[in-house]
């Protein structure tokens, strides 16, 4: 950083009237929010704090392994993300399942189950797995299909239903508490980081009604076969510089304030840089701190957006114990399970981390007690695991992993505008429709760009259409 007072962000001989822009976080939402100003003109500047991009979903070495803080992934119908991966040339190292095919072990019963899709439309894609869905009775499948017919019909928007929890409704709908372990929650506590009981009717429906009820192919799965880092770090401060962007890391805003002139002034330490437009996109905590007073009719209702912890456990083993590349469990404190040895640089054994989501019991957990359960629980799903040596086991943990899907939590959602022209939040906390996903996050960052260009009566042309893909 230069020492200067204060620097114009458009400082250099020929930017002049180009515009400027300060977008301070470099998560997907930063990122995108950046890389969007900049295709339109702008010039911009990214602020990040640590020393990397790509927020909550990085990578980091330990070792001879390149490993992931969590296991990330994503559905055919994340539009905006596939943009994204599209935007920074990185969708051939994220690949799509031709076909939705998540196989579900039920460690009681020793038992294997698939949720595979067909090309047939919806909702007749489902039906034959669900028929022979082995881990809910003949009566429990008929019930499921009815309650998903009632869900395609609820309005995600509907704010009664943010008010409403998804447990009791599906309670109401006649649906089993083996019914929603072995299915409804099998997916929303994935995409959600909640249980029923504890999530939003209308975040619940919009996932649901998205991924399951809308194209056969919407619930396809997508996950990074590299490191994250390789994505959200590499390709996309690839993407920044190509774009013009500087980015400064390890580069922490400490306030954000008017400039006389009607623009804005972002300091940081040694340097204060103006711009026209600034875009916060950093979590709903710290942008509560930074906001200038009489930004926000009620600015205290960011503080009451909770947050969801989500622990990961990876294990080492000296050699292949799993076939699959992923499976989720029932019946097992287990979730999701990925195989993620060729993506963390393991030559020899094989490497297994398992997502686990709603983690409050257990994101402070010592890593003894972590290893003394689970290490147990994989022997009982994996027969191979039985006498396999373990290598490495360790805990990576995210506190704040989500914004909490809590009833009542769409109403604390801000949207992108600000009452401050040339202000604007992006985040996948932020009112995009969606629960705290990738997903989100890019929405977001489309939408900041998208106002903040609006303001300024900019060409809007190459940006994805957040509302056109909903």
């Amino acid at each position: 950083m230069r020492d200067d007072d204060t620097r114009p962000a458009e400082e250099a001989e020929g930017n002049a009237g180009r515009g400027s822009a300060v977008v301070v976080g470099g998560g997907l939402a930063g990122i995108t929010a950046a890389l969007s100003l900049a295709d339109a003109g702008l010039r911009v500047t990214l602020l990040e704090g640590r020393p990397r991009l790509g927020g909550l979903a990085f990578s980091f070495k330990r070792g001879e392994l390149t490993v992931d803080n969590g296991q990330h992934v994503y559905l055919r119908c994340c539009t905006a993300y596939r943009w994204f991966l599209d935007r920074v040339d990185g969708a051939a190292l994220a690949p799509l399942q031709e076909r939705l095919d998540v196989p579900v072990l039920d460690a009681d019963r020793n038992r294997l189950g698939r949720l595979r899709r067909t090309a047939l439309p919806v909702p007749l894609h489902l039906a034959a797995s669900l028929a022979t869905y082995p881990h809910l009775s003949l009566a429990e499948r008929a019930n499921v299909g009815r309650a998903a017919l009632a869900l395609k019909g609820l309005d995600p928007a509907d704010p009664k239903l943010d008010g409403q929890d998804f447990g009791s409704w599906l309670a109401a709908h006649g649906q089993s508490a083996r019914a929603i372990e072995a299915l409804w929650d099998l997916v929303g506590v994935a995409t959600l980081n909640a249980v029923a009981g504890d999530s939003s009717l209308g975040l619940a429906a919009m996932v649901f009604k998205t991924g399951l009820l809308s194209e056969p192919g919407a619930a396809d799965i997508g996950w990074a076969r590299v490191p994250l880092g390789d994505v959200h770090d590499t390709l996309a401060r690839k993407a920044l510089d190509s774009a013009g962007v500087r980015t400064e890391l390890r580069t922490r805003v400490t306030s954000i304030s008017r400039t006389g002139n009607g623009g804005w002034k972002v300091e940081v330490p040694g340097e204060a840089i103006e711009a026209d437009t600034v875009v916060l996109a950093v979590p709903q905590h710290e942008t509560h701190d930074l906001l200038p007073d009489g930004v926000l009719d009620e600015p205290d209702r960011l503080l009451d957006i909770d947050t969801a912890p989500i622990l990961n456990i990876h294990v080492v083993y000296d050699r292949k114990v799993l076939k699959r590349p992923f499976f989720a469990a029932i019946g097992s404190p287990v979730q999701w399970v990925f195989d993620r040895t060729d993506a963390s640089g393991l030559t020899e054994g094989q490497y297994l981390a398992l997502s686990q989501s709603a983690a409050q019991g257990e994101i402070d957990a010592p890593v003894a007690a972590l290893r003394e359960r689970y290490l147990p629980e994989l022997e009982r799903l994996l027969p191979a695991a039985h006498g396999a040596e373990v290598r490495d086991f360790f805990v990576t943990r995210e506190r704040t992993a989500t914004f909490a899907p809590t009833p009542g939590v769409g109403r604390l959602r801000p949207g992108a505008r600000t009452k401050a022209p040339g202000l604007y939040l992006a985040g996948a906390w932020t009112a995009t429709g969606w629960p705290a996903t990738m997903e989100s996050a890019v929405r977001s960052g489309i939408s900041a760009a998208d106002a903040a260009l609006r303001a300024l009566d900019r060409p809007r042309d190459h940006l994805f259409d957040v509302e056109e893909a909903a």
